[in-house]
């Protein structure tokens, strides 16, 4: 069993700051687990969450235009964390905002970024940015 603990939401102003924060007790990244950040805006349902930033083995890897430049991720060295630094916060960051994961084999590494599937998600945590 994978446990996700995800905290940092909240409520902010637009240009604001936040950071993210998830941790799976027990694992190691990149050792026998990789994690990403997705998010699901108000306009969108469940299945059309979309990727955030993640790690792909040791480059950061951030999706879109929207959020390359201003949210930067980070992962710890003896740990399964991954923090999501949220600058220059717009109102179009309004959302909930999941920890993933997926289990890796020695062998293995987190070279695939996103284009595996993550098999646990964490419950979520509520960013919403006002004007």
């Amino acid at each position: 069993q994978v446990r996700l603990m995800e905290s940092g939401g909240g409520s902010v102003s637009a240009g604001g700051s936040l950071r993210l924060f998830c941790e799976a007790p027990c694992y190691t990244y990149g050792r026998d687990i990789c994690m990403a950040w997705f998010r699901q805006s108000p306009e969108k349902s469940d299945k059309e969450c979309e990727g955030v930033a993640t790690f792909v083995n040791d480059s950061v890897a951030t999706y879109g235009d929207s959020v390359t430049g201003r949210f930067t991720p980070s992962h710890g060295d003896r740990s399964a964390s991954l923090s999501l630094q949220m600058n220059d916060i717009k109102t179009e960051d309004t959302g909930v905002y999941y920890c993933v994961a997926r289990l890796i084999e020695p062998a293995d590494d987190c070279s695939s970024g996103l284009n595996r599937d993550f098999g646990y998600w964490g419950q979520g945590t509520q960013v919403t940015v006002s004007p």
